[in-house]
């Protein structure tokens, strides 16, 4: 077998898998990403998962012809270019942390690569998902913040310093919320996991009404509680989705006029509420669009497994 190795790093949760030549991941391991406080913390995370990784896939194999081409890793704020996370405002450590060398001195692999996250999810999905026949795409990453990953014409972009795509910190609102940068009503704000659960507390401050959530700690409310919540009558918890929903829908209408995409696809925690989400997202998208685009841009979940998307991705950056 000729497996490769992929690594996600999230916000909460790092993983690590071993991915076979179909596209399955085959083996995974994770860890909790609040534990680093410092880049070397991490990479010891992922070299100690990576390990295991193999571990278990050789035992299970008798070692019997495993080949291992290398790591490919997602994470946020990382440059393709030089190898690095730069700054990550959902990380800990901060600076530049050189991480692809930091592993390079833990790990003996043939090649280690490292991108952006969500530029990860869009390769995952372009490579794995529905994205095999679209040139054109946006990859929208809803979970601890937003990321974007930008296909055009058959290419990720990366641009001239290797950050392009960082589309969660677009300006959504003018003097709205501050964001991990220190800049006001990023789009990440409103329409991340984080965004959501800030939307009904100012929502339910706001109209104060009464929910199903109130007998509930305040640190267990998620946006998973609250689309749970909907689903079963939760009037302000609904409120909350179709504000989200707006504010996601009229921040698409602004990312789509750079590249034109035939399809925006929409991965993360958040997308799982389904037509709770993506109905008022589709609606305020159509409302938002100017006429040129009018009609000609779909909106879509992935249709890559949770857990899988951004590994697959980062594994695809050693083809």
């Amino acid at each position: 077998m000729n497996l490769r190795l992929g690594a996600d790093i999230g916000g909460t949760n790092s993983r690590v898998g071993a991915v076979n030549e179909g596209g399955e991941v085959i083996c995974r391991r994770s860890f909790d990403t609040g534990s680093c406080e410092t880049g070397a913390d991490m990479a010891d995370g992922i070299a100690r998962c990576a390990r295991d990784v193999i571990e278990a896939v050789e035992v299970e194999s008798d070692k019997g012809g495993v080949t291992w081409a290398g790591l490919g890793l997602g994470a946020p704020s990382a440059n393709f270019y030089t190898g690095t996370i730069e700054d990550s405002p959902n990380l800990k450590f901060k600076g530049v942390t050189p991480l692809v060398a930091l592993l390079e001195e833990r790990l003996d692999l043939p090649k280690i690569l490292l991108t952006n996250d969500a530029n990860a999810a869009a390769l995952g999905e372009r490579v794995y998902g529905a994205a095999k026949d679209v040139d054109d795409f946006l990859m929208i990453t809803l979970g601890t913040g937003l990321g974007g990953g930008v296909f055009v014409a058959g290419k990720l972009v990366y641009g001239h310093t290797g950050f392009a795509g960082e589309l969660g910190h677009i300006t959504l609102i003018p003097e709205g919320r501050v964001c991990g940068y220190g800049r006001r009503g990023s789009f990440e704000t409103y329409c991340s996991a984080r965004g959501i659960v800030r939307t009904f507390f100012e929502l339910k401050a706001d109209r104060a009404l009464a929910s199903s959530l109130d007998n509930v700690a305040v640190g267990d409310i998620s946006s998973r509680a609250i689309a749970d919540a909907a689903n079963a009558g939760d009037v302000l918890s609904q409120l909350t989705y179709e504000k989200t929903g707006e504010y996601l829908g009229k921040g698409l209408a602004t990312l789509v006029l750079p590249t034109s995409p035939e399809k925006i696809f929409l991965f993360g925690g958040p997308v799982k509420a389904g037509d709770l989400l993506l109905n008022p997202t589709r609606k305020a998208f159509e409302q938002h669009i100017i006429s040129q685009f009018a009609g000609k841009t779909t909106i879509e979940p992935s249709a890559l497994e949770m857990g899988d998307a951004a590994i697959l991705g980062a594994a695809g950056l050693l083809a």
